[in-house]
């Protein structure tokens, strides 16, 4: 499964200073080998999560289609919507609904830009909108979030939602017809959060694994520290099951760890690949001798394309 187009696993980002020495290897930009040229080696896909602050410029993202694809033809990306569709501009200090977003036309402007570079590539596989938790379900946010999708209907597009008000059959079933993918979210369950679901309701299944940090998911002042979480084997083979069930209903499915502290998505993202393949994965050397549980269950390469087991 690990080589099927039609499951695509990988990790939220690629760019974290606390990924040196150990997913990438210490001195990377001295060999003039961009990041997401050696995260292909590992991974198909991953999440771009800077464009949720940031519009995508298009020629990064013509420069990140082609860096990865030079090492792996078969990556694509999915994407996130820009914050100032789906968050208030003051969403750390008030809930966020429909009456508080505000974007303009300039926002849809350099969004389909962005998008449109990637697709133009052929390596937009989604276009991620996230909402959070205080984002519940309410006539008012029902109808805006059906504008939005129709406003962005040109893209193949999942919803994520992390209030447990959405998660009913009125809203799966219009998820369905429209078409619209439904992200499957593992949190941490703080009151009203969406617990785990294994929803497809569109060609796209969608699986974002943020980690369980309870203790510091809420601070705002360790935005870091909120996804330091390292999942355990038996939570990761409940979320194979899940995996494998959504598989086999969409045309294409995607699982994206979200707990990069430490490049501890990437551990997670590997595991994954290898309970749901059953063979040994690729990995890079680094994050081997960071994360030794993982040497029984990869091929490591050692920074050069060399391959080799370590017992």
């Amino acid at each position: 499964m690990e080589s099927t187009p039609h499951l695509r696993i990988g990790t939220a980002g690629w760019s974290y200073k606390d990924w040196a020495g150990i997913f990438y290897p210490s001195g990377l930009e001295h060999r003039k080998q961009h990041q997401l040229e050696y995260l292909a080696r590992f991974f198909d896909t991953t999440e771009i999560n800077t464009s949720f602050y940031g519009h995508i410029r298009p020629e990064l993202g013509r420069l990140w289609s082609r860096k990865a694809a030079s090492v792996n033809p078969d990556f694509v990306f999915t994407a996130k919507l820009h914050r100032s569709f789906t968050h208030s501009p003051l969403a750390v200090m008030e809930p966020t609904s429909a009456a508080s977003i505000r974007p303009n036309d300039e926002d849809e402007r350099l969004a389909r830009e962005g998008l449109d570079s990637l697709a133009a590539e052929g390596k937009l596989g989604a276009l991620l909108i996230q909402f959070p938790v205080s984002f519940k379900n309410t006539s008012l946010n029902r109808e805006y979030l059906e504008e939005l999708l129709r406003q962005f209907i040109e893209y193949p597009r999942v919803v994520e939602v992390r209030h447990e008000s959405w998660n009913q059959p009125e809203t799966i079933a219009e998820f369905m017809r429209a078409k619209v993918g439904f992200c499957n979210i593992d949190q941490p369950l703080l009151g009203q959060s969406l617990s785990a679901t294994e929803y497809v309701t569109s060609g796209v299944g969608y699986v974002r694994l943020h980690g369980r940090n309870y203790d510091q998911w809420f601070d705002s002042d360790n935005r870091d520290d909120r996804y330091n979480y390292l999942y355990k084997p038996a939570e990761l083979e409940k979320w194979k099951e899940k995996v494998e069930t959504i598989a086999r209903k969409a045309e294409t499915t995607y699982v994206i760890a979200n707990n990069h502290f430490q490049a501890k998505a990437a551990v997670n993202a590997l595991e994954l690949k290898h309970l749901l393949g059953g063979t040994k994965v690729a990995a890079p050397e680094t994050l081997v001798r960071s994360y030794p549980e993982l040497k029984g269950i990869t091929e490591v390469d050692d920074g050069g394309g060399n391959y080799s087991l370590l017992a």
